[in-house]
This record gives C-alpha cells, sequence and structure tokens, in this order.
C-alpha cells in the first residue's frame, strides 16, 4: 500500500496542486468504505448509516457535540412525569421533504413500530426501552418506559429519527431505504442501492433547527470499500472528502499541496469479542485460560502509538472512558507478556498453538496487527474480511468464533448504548453470563446515578475478570480533504456537511 500511494503521490508533486474539486459547484465528493444495509437508520448501524441519517433525518433532541448541551430540535421542552414517563412538546410549522406536516402522529407510529421485536431493529438496545408512545395533542407526546431509563435523552438526541407517519406505513423500511424522506437539512435526490446516495440542500428546513441550514448544494457520497481506490480518486480530484484513511497514508497525503489530513480521538472503540458460548464454534474459548493469553499477547500500547496514532488512547475495559458508568476501577488489567499467552495455552491443551477463523470488518490494517501478536505466540488467526451485516449475521448464527469489532455507541454518552449491546443478553451477546447481565440491567435501569456507577463497575470487572473480551483502544478517525475545504472533526465521528463551506 505504501509503494501504491508513493507512485500515486509522484505525479501530483510533478504537476502542483489537484484541481479545486467541487469548489465550483458548491458540491461535497465523499465516500465511505462499509455500503449500509439499509438507509433507514433503525435498520443500520454501520458509521455511514448513521452520518446519512443525521443528514437526512431529525430527532426530537439534540446533543451540540462540543458542549453536550441538549437542545430542542424536533421537540422543544420535555420534562419527567415520574419516573417512567416522559413528556414532550413538538415544534409546529416542521414539514417533511415529502410536503407532509411534522406531528405526534409521527413521533407514535415511528417509536412504536421501531421498537416492537418483531419488527428487528438492528440495534434493539436502541428502543427496548420503550413501553408505549402516546399522542396528548397533535403537538405534544408521552414516552412511557418499560422501567425507568435515566439514558432516554441521549437516545432520543441520536439514533432515534422521526419518520413520516403516513409514509411510513405505506412503504415500510424496504421502501424508505429506496426512497428515504425525513425532515432533515439535506433530502435524497437519488440512491443507487450499494452504490451511491445523492443528497442536495432542503430549502424549507425549519429556521430554528439547532442544525443551521446547510451551506453547500450538494454531497455526492459513494460506498467504495477498496482504499486504494479511494485514495486514488482523492488524489485525481475525483474525491473532496473522506475518513477512516490508515495513519501513515493520511500523513502521506496531507503533506501534498492542495491537501489537507486532520484527526481525532472518536467514542469508538476497538476490541476483540470471544463466542464463550457452550455450543459455540470454537471449544477453546470455553476455557478462561485461552482467553487470558488472547489478552497478554496483544501489545496494545505500541499498537496504540505507533500504528493507530491520532489521539487514540489504550484500553482496559470494553466502553469508551467520557461514556456516563465507564470505568476501569477493579477491572483486571493484562500486561503485554507473551511468554505468560504461550503458558496459558499450554496450561490450557494448546502447546502446539490454536488455529482459528480471525473476523472483521473496517481497519484492516490494524486487524492484521492483531494477528501478528497472536502468530507471534502461536496462535494462528486466519482473517475472514466481510462487509459489517454479514460478519454480524454470521455471528449471531453462532458461527463466529472470534472477531475484531468496533462499536461507536450511536454515538450515545453513556455506556448503556455500549457495553450491555454486546454482553447485555441481547442477539450481540455471545458469552451470556446471567451475572453480568443483571449487573447491566440494574446500570440501565436505576435512577440513582451512584447505584448505576457501581453497577455497570461490578459489571465491567467481571466482564475483564472472566476475558470475555480484549478491550484494545480507542479509534480515532484520520481524514483527507482537499485543501479548500473548510471542516470540523467531532468526537462523535460525524461529518456535519451542513457547516461545511469551501473556502
Amino acid at each position: 500500500m505504501r509503494r501504491t500511494i508513493r507512485a500515486l503521490l509522484v505525479p501530483l508533486l510533478l504537476a502542483g496542486s489537484p484541481a479545486l474539486a467541487d469548489k465550483a459547484s458548491n458540491s461535497i465528493r465523499f465516500a465511505y468504505d462499509q455500503v449500509p444495509e439499509n438507509i433507514d437508520p433503525y435498520f443500520n448501524n454501520v458509521r455511514a448509516g448513521v452520518i446519512i441519517s443525521q443528514h437526512v433525518w431529525d430527532t426530537l433532541i439534540y446533543r451540540d457535540p462540543t458542549s453536550g448541551a441538549y437542545r430542542g430540535q424536533l421537540a422543544t421542552a420535555w420534562r419527567y412525569l415520574d419516573d417512567k414517563t416522559l413528556e414532550l412538546d413538538l415544534r409546529t410549522g416542521v414539514k417533511f421533504h415529502d410536503g407532509t406536516e411534522f406531528t405526534a402522529e409521527d413521533v407514535v407510529f415511528t417509536l412504536t413500530y421501531a421498537s416492537k421485536p418483531e419488527n428487528k431493529a438492528t440495534t434493539q438496545a436502541n428502543v427496548n426501552w420503550i413501553a408505549k408512545v402516546e399522542a396528548v395533542t397533535p403537538h405534544k407526546v408521552r414516552i412511557h418506559t418499560k422501567q425507568a431509563f435515566p439514558a432516554a435523552i441521549d437516545y432520543l438526541s441520536g439514533p432515534l429519527v422521526m419518520h413520516p407517519a403516513k409514509y411510513y406505513e405505506r412503504v415500510g423500511p424496504k421502501g424508505m431505504n429506496e426512497k428515504p424522506v425525513g425532515s432533515g437539512p439535506f433530502r435524497v435526490a437519488s440512491h443507487v442501492i450499494g452504490k451511491s446516495l445523492t443528497l442536495e440542500r432542503n430549502p424549507d428546513y425549519f429556521k430554528d433547527s439547532p442544525k443551521p441550514a446547510a451551506k453547500v448544494g450538494k454531497v455526492e457520497i459513494r460506498f467504495i470499500p477498496d482504499r486504494q481506490t479511494q485514495m486514488a480518486e482523492v488524489m485525481a480530484g475525483g474525491l473532496d472528502f473522506i475518513m477512516n484513511v490508515p495513519k501513515d497514508q493520511a500523513e502521506q497525503i496531507g503533506a501534498v499541496p492542495g491537501f489537507q489530513a486532520r484527526s481525532g480521538e472518536t467514542m469508538r472503540i476497538a476490541f476483540l469479542h470471544f463466542n464463550a458460548l457452550p455450543d459455540g464454534p470454537v471449544e477453546a474459548f470455553r476455557d478462561e485460560r485461552v482467553r487470558r493469553a488472547f489478552n497478554h499477547a496483544i501489545n496494545k500500547e505500541a499498537l496504540t502509538k505507533e500504528l493507530v496514532g491520532g489521539g487514540s488512547r489504550a484500553l482496559v475495559t470494553p466502553c469508551f472512558y467520557g461514556q456516563f458508568g465507564c470505568t476501569d476501577e477493579g477491572a483486571t488489567r493484562y500486561a503485554y507478556d507473551p511468554a505468560k499467552a504461550k503458558a496459558l495455552l499450554q496450561e490450557a491443551g494448546h502447546a502446539s498453538g490454536l488455529s482459528v477463523d480471525f473476523y472483521a470488518y473496517r481497519e484492516r490494517q490494524q486487524a492484521e496487527a492483531v494477528i501478528n501478536d497472536l502468530q507471534a505466540v502461536g496462535i494462528k488467526a486466519n482473517l475472514r474480511y466481510l462487509q459489517y451485516a454479514a460478519m454480524r449475521d454470521q455471528m449471531r448464527a453462532n458461527k463466529v468464533g472470534i472477531s475484531f469489532q468496533t462499536w461507536g455507541s450511536n454515538s450515545v454518552s453513556d455506556v448503556s448504548a455500549s457495553t450491555p449491546v454486546y454482553f447485555g443478553g441481547g442477539s450481540d451477546d455471545v458469552s451470556r453470563d446471567g451475572e453480568i447481565q443483571a449487573l447491566l440491567r440494574t446500570g440501565d435501569t436505576s435512577v440513582d446515578p451512584e447505584a448505576r456507577k457501581v453497577a455497570y463497575r461490578k459489571a465491567l470487572a467481571l466482564i475483564t475478570e472472566r476475558a470475555y473480551t480484549v478491550p484494545l483502544y480507542t479509534v480515532p478517525n484520520h481524514y483527507v480533504a482537499s485543501a479548500n475545504l473548510n471542516f470540523a472533526v467531532y468526537p462523535d465521528e460525524t461529518p456535519r456537511f451542513w457547516e461545511m463551506t469551501w473556502k
């Protein structure tokens, strides 16, 4: 890859700065390396889909990415009537892209549909706390939760967008994917499924939104899984903005006149996820000694410093330290110790080594570095690199023994959006530890902040003690863009095209 990048850089250096890209047409051309399985935000959890959702749809509440303060978006005010009842006043005069007016009916239908288990929303943890939604007036709703759920405001400001009820009832998630309709600052002009999406500025976007009206007229999004192709197109002037660029490549391109490279830590965490179930596909992972060996085999500090970069931090527990309830207090810490890893493998009956399929879907360079560390202690990890939906489906079908996972918590700043997704008893929990599940439920539902912290701390301590995971590091984002594009980097991993301008 480095040779390829150098070869592509030479003609650019000889020719001078690249063309001014799409400044003249006031458009931004963006590519992402993962393909959303559905543009409907309730049926997607790939970051590309999360980014699109924030541009096409609106949420009831908006969380400022810099201050963390909550502001009204489709709701103007909210209050708890009791521990399990949240009432919201809705904004008037807002219209969806199809011209229909936003009312309480849209909130009721959207949240009711998404929270029904039989409709199979992709990330159940985002919606399974909702018991009932009712309209009080055309512009006032009440959300009843199954139990006290202190993080509700965070979810209503993140993954829970509002759909137009009548349209969504008619077309469902499939139709919403084919022809998306929201109320956001951009509307979808075209969607070539699996290939591209074109967004156009919404000229009727409501003025009081905490998201300002878009300044660029169009955003062209292409799904290009191959990193070399993305880099070549950026350098040839065919793309204006890309993200998830490996550190060394971003640094090389950023040094070329006409380009810029920026980076920053995000809420996304990387970790290895073991299937420790009694009927799991890899018998060895039912043995805690083997899982501990993996923890000792990986040099997280070196990976973080030398490969990942961008403000990344090594992790002890599987959550982002800025989230409420995330801590490493009392957690088991595994020093990098290849000799200890080998001894544990030998003790577990694998003195001659171990061969496993190793699944990953992004951060390929990092996944391969982890595989190299495992190889050094006698673990042959055979990389199975897939699109996220394919890997997730195989994992949920009990066919994946170990996977290189990353999770961005849908940008929700509460541990309930992170650790319980993989250890709370849902479809992605492949350890199914009842004691840990009970502690996480307490953390998710207690109205006492201190009780929540205690429960999460105990759960995280047990997860690390029993080695159900290898927490790796926070995943920064490295961006490469035209030097003429003004943009900001946010920790929620969402580029805000509505803010961007050309110099």
